[in-house]
């Protein structure tokens, strides 16, 4: 191997030939997609050089977005710009509108993929959030089987992911569109200087009883552990919650606010703030998300906040 981040570049037309091309490389190629994150690494020497590097993007079965009734499935190479753009998922699937829409700049939306986020396993990626409260699963190739796993299951720590990325392959999400009384919303902090680093996200699923109560709800805030999770105690504060007016919601709110100040355990980062602040603006964006989900849900009415502002 020379002395440059890698030496080869295949652009495999099916899953199959990317499989083969990483298995005939025994470990020393990388897959890439938008390549927002790997690329950058491998060049700051955050990652070893490789024999070669097999893009994904040209395959047909990654690059699309398919609905079959209230189920959506999106590739794993699709774009945060062509999420912004589905109208089935502004409507439906708000949270994954409004989390891919604030993702970097436009040029970082038109090539950075949701798949990549789920592959690259970093525990605040913005998609994931939303994937997460959205009870989203993970299509794999691995060990010469294609299989459907639970999101949570893709990640194993922080940058580490159930697949390998010099053998494996995700390959689709899916989860449920919203139906009636049903409804998602996402909201973030990040610092406003330099490397666009996201402080903290929310992002939230509820189904309502009549638009009055809610039935059930789905509450991702990350990142406060090491890897994506769903903050149960919040969601079983907030099952069975009176939203039946303003006064009624303004309860639910401060349950679920006093609730993530009692459970929430974000570390101290340098890069992003400190446990107390991240715990104090969790709060803050539970507040603001679920107020927005219920209102959706009430409503049917969705028009996704604050997509490419940046």
């Amino acid at each position: 191997m020379t002395n440059t981040t890698w030496n080869r570049y295949h652009v495999p037309a099916s899953v199959d030939e990317a499989l083969s091309l990483l298995a005939d490389y025994g470990g020393q190629a990388r897959v890439v997609a938008g390549g927002t994150d790997l690329l950058l690494e491998m060049q700051q020497g955050h990652q070893a050089p490789v024999e070669a590097l097999v893009d994904v993007t040209g395959i047909d079965e990654l690059r699309q977005i398919r609905q079959d009734g209230d189920q959506i499935t999106v590739g794993a190479a699709v774009t945060h710009t062509q999420i912004v753009e589905a109208g089935v998922l502004a409507a439906r699937a708000t949270c994954l509108v409004e989390s891919c829409g604030v993702v970097g700049g436009p040029q970082v939306r038109n090539v950075g993929t949701l798949g990549g986020n789920v592959a690259h396993a970093l525990p605040a990626g913005d998609g994931t959030t939303s994937l997460v409260a959205l009870d989203a699963e993970a299509e794999i190739a691995q060990g010469g089987e294609r299989r459907w796993v639970p999101i949570l299951e893709m990640y194993e720590g922080p940058g580490k992911s159930l697949i390998d990325p010099t053998r494996d392959l995700v390959l689709n999400l899916r989860f449920g569109l919203c139906g009636d009384g049903e409804a998602t919303a996402f909201k973030r902090i990040m610092r406003p200087q330099g490397v666009a680093l996201p402080v903290l996200g929310c992002a939230l699923w509820v189904r309502l009883d009549g638009g009055e109560t809610i039935e059930e709800a789905r509450v991702c805030i990350g990142p406060v552990a090491p890897t994506p999770v769903r903050i149960a105690e919040i969601e079983a504060a907030l099952r069975g919650a009176s939203v039946a007016g303003e006064e009624a919601l303004e309860t639910a709110l401060d349950t679920a606010s006093e609730v993530a100040h009692q459970t929430l355990q974000p570390r101290t980062s340098k890069y992003r703030a400190t446990a107390a602040y991240r715990v104090e603006m969790a709060e803050v964006l539970l507040r603001r998300a679920l107020r927005v989900a219920v209102r959706r849900a009430q409503t049917g009415e969705a028009v996704p906040e604050g997509v490419g502002l940046q």
